[in-house]
């Protein structure tokens, strides 16, 4: 079917038409409307040949092989392979026996996005009961057939077993029966005991490991349509620049070349910027005509912005009260006066970029009104509303097939790339693919939000935390909405009052002013938290060494031994203190914090965040060696993020490779604006962590509670960048307070 086809057909025509073809049971949720998966109500199935409306997460086939549908979109957080485990165990399927699909954006599956390491915590316990529902409609089946009652059968590895006779019936011989039954209310089934689980909690192999590693097609860039055409993306190199005019009529009669035009954008710096486009037969053709393109732009009224000047702009605000009042309690400035101890430091961080290894991409087909995108994003929901406020096409005309990314971290939740490709392609007659270079996916990033913090901070005789004042000066974008322009910071780039350890100071001024910027930002990974993180837990140590304190007793006492702290922590959550005293106190039981004496150019540092759902503690241990090279000797991470882990191997290939990108961009990332531009453009300008910089041994440590299950794509990267920079104040004694860490001169003698 080409994309009108597919669109007029329906997509829950086409799921009924392949299941029955198969001879399958389908079974699934309807929405009951609000598009939250936890809200879905089951509903009853119909007689074999029926037409079949619900949700369709798991079809069985005759042959026994049970296909199951992966909604979420897969940037390699493994969640393709964990949230069908959890139908599976409840189905109680042989792995051997589950395929998995990856499911196009559609209404029917609820809410389908990969950010904020959301999706587990939000299907967890709905696909528990759809995997558990399904079950009891084939003991159901069973039971039938052979006349018993259900309560004398029980599922195991793919089939009903009958405990008297001993009797078996695989699931592919009851799925015709199956079908004939109405499914239960999904409230009203019993889900397994956590201690009965079978899949859940060991470790399992990623389903598309052996494609990834043979190199099959899975990912964006390696999407191919018959008849399609090559298209290359030309924008203003200052944020928010517009075409004047372009030599388009030399670039179309270059070889291979079918088409080059303007695309005029909008203001929006997150949307469809406006542009060139060059359309080839090929990628080399297109990337050949873009090296000859030569356009004049209106560079706008960015392109005086640069670095130095946004850190002579916040030095300046930085003197100042600030624009907002995030929270003030007590008198910061008398308990400072009246201070035993205090500690003064500005904390800096520059703008970087996600960097992921597949750079942006999308292809595009429209056809007779309609429009089909093949596009690896985190957020299809949104790559389809962009595309229809921007180009008028309606919502039902888009079908959107959700790739493999490779690599996200938060810059494909943005769908820029995806209207580009989207534009373009109604230009075309043809299905085009549009492939951004390492270029442009450095310098049209919607990068992490840069940001300078100025502390003053306080100890009485005893060495307690009695004041804590941070300004926080970042970055907003204008937004246009309904005629009326406002500042807007950007993701990450707020700080909010209920951050740690604001609330627990009886003393605390937390303040945040704003430059404005056209530099786009957007989410990266662990928004906020992953710079937060740095600067508070940097701080404290410094407070606590300035004290004369333990570093790991400093932050317990700042703690409290209150089990829930007033207010409410990240999200709206409650910030439950004991279960971050507990992940604190393991991390330093396991790593034997504070029994080890180091030498000089060795040392142990200590820090956790809250963040996403999860409470994370970690222990970094370095050697500085004396002309300033860095090695991070061990890591231990204490980590708790709830009842059950999913797949052990996911979870531990998560923190670890939290772990190692958070190494890596504490050491080396940062961007340079120059007359409103960004100045680095591949690698060799913005270099990465390689495996000679990667740590030498992590351990990693779940404390498992009674806490509903959250996610791990997040929590763990925010405590390593602390946790490394107070080793090595330990091992050297000099504090790093500027990132990247290639700013702070190591050497020692």
């Amino acid at each position: 079917m080409n994309a009108p086809d597919l669109a007029s057909a329906g997509r829950r025509n086409f799921l009924r038409s392949s299941a029955l073809a198969g001879g399958g049971l389908v079974l699934g949720f309807y929405l009951n409307g609000t598009g939250n998966a936890a809200e879905q109500v089951a509903k009853p199935a119909a007689a074999p040949g029926a037409e079949f409306k619900p949700n369709a997460f798991i079809r069985i086939g005759r042959d026994g092989i049970v296909t199951l549908v992966s909604k979420q979109p897969e940037i390699g957080q493994g969640i393709k392979t964990s949230l069908p485990a959890v139908i599976a165990e409840e189905l109680e399927v042989s792995w051997k026996d589950v395929r998995i699909v990856q499911g196009d954006l559609d209404p029917v599956y609820g809410r389908q996005s990969a950010g904020g390491s959301t999706s587990t915590p939000t299907n967890y316990e709905d696909f528990r009961r759809l995997g558990a529902t399904a079950k009891a409609m084939l003991v159901e089946a069973a039971a039938r057939a052979w006349k018993v009652p259900p309560g004398e059968c029980h599922a195991a590895d793919s089939a009903v077993h009958h405990r008297p006779s001993k009797r078996r019936l695989g699931y592919g011989q009851l799925v015709e029966a199956a079908a004939a039954l109405p499914v239960p209310d999904a409230k009203s089934v019993q889900v397994k005991d956590p201690k009965d689980f079978k899949l859940l909690g060991k470790r399992i192999g990623g389903v598309d490991n052996h494609a990834v590693v043979t190199g099959q097609p899975l990912f964006g860039v390696d999407t191919r349509l018959p008849g399609m055409l090559y298209a290359v993306y030309e924008k203003s190199p200052v944020f928010g620049g517009k075409v004047r005019r372009a030599n388009l009529e030399a670039i179309k009669a270059l070889p291979g070349v079918k088409d080059a035009f303007v695309i005029d954008g909008t203001a929006d710096l997150r949307g469809l910027l406006p542009g060139v486009a060059i359309v080839a037969e090929s990628t080399w053709a297109a990337w050949s005509a873009r090296k000859q393109l030569q356009v004049e732009w209106d560079e706008g009224r960015f392109a005086d912005h640069s670095w130095a000047g946004f850190v002579a702009e916040a030095q300046r605000l930085g003197k100042q009260p600030g624009a907002t009042t995030l929270r003030k309690d007590g008198d910061v400035n008398a308990a400072l006066a009246g201070a035993a101890r205090t500690v003064e430091a500005a904390y800096t961080y520059p703008f970087i970029s996600h960097a992921s290894i597949e750079p942006q991409n999308c292809t595009a087909w429209f056809k007779d009104g309609s429009l089909e995108l093949w596009a690896p994003t985190q957020n299809p929901a949104a790559g389809q509303e962009l595309v229809t406020a921007t180009l008028g096409i309606p919502k039902d005309k888009i079908l959107l097939h959700i790739t493999r990314s490779g690599g996200g971290f938060g810059r494909r939740l943005s769908a820029d790339y995806i209207v580009e490709a989207a534009a373009i392609a109604q230009r075309v007659a043809a299905p085009v693919k549009l492939t951004w270079t390492r270029e442009d996916d450095l310098r049209h990033d919607h990068f992490r939000a840069a940001g300078f913090h100025f502390l003053r901070g306080g100890t009485d005789a005893k060495g307690r935390l009695i004041a804590w004042h941070n300004h926080f000066v970042t970055f907003a974008n204008p937004v246009t909405r309904d005629g009326k322009t406002t500042l807007q910071p950007g993701s990450g780039g707020s700080l909010s009052g209920d951050e740690f350890p604001g609330r627990w100071v009886d003393n605390c001024l937390l303040e945040q002013s704003a430059i404005e910027c056209g530099v786009p930002m957007g989410p990266w990974r662990a928004p906020g938290s992953n710079v937060f993180a740095w600067v508070f837990h940097s701080f404290i140590d410094e407070l606590a060494h300035a004290a004369g304190r333990d570093p790991l007793e400093f932050r317990l006492e700042i703690l409290g031994d209150k089990a829930i702290m007033p207010g409410t922590g990240e999200r709206g959550t409650p910030y439950d203190v004991s279960r971050m005293r507990r992940v604190l106190l393991d991390v330093a039981e396991k790593s034997g914090w504070g029994k080890r004496k180091f030498p000089k150019g060795q040392g142990q540092g200590i820090a956790f965040h809250f963040s996403h759902r999860g409470y994370i503690a970690e222990v970094a241990e370095v050697t500085v060696a004396r002309d300033g090279s860095l090695k991070l000797d061990r890591v231990v991470v204490s980590t708790d993020i709830g009842a059950q882990i999913v797949n052990l191997s996911g979870a531990e290939n998560q923190v670890e490779g939290s772990i190692v990108d958070g190494l890596g961009t504490l050491m080396f990332p940062e961007l340079n604006i120059e007359r409103g531009r960004i100045v680095q453009g591949n690698f060799n300008e913005y270099p990465l962590i390689r495996i000679p910089d990667a740590p030498t041994r992590v351990e990693v440590h779940f404390v498992k509670t009674d806490y509903p299950v959250t996610g791990l794509g997040e929590p763990a990267f925010p405590p390593l960048a602390p946790a490394v920079c107070n080793a090595i104040f330990a091992a050297i004694g000099k504090r790093v307070r500027q990132l990247p860490l290639s700013r702070t001169d190591l050497r020692w003698s």
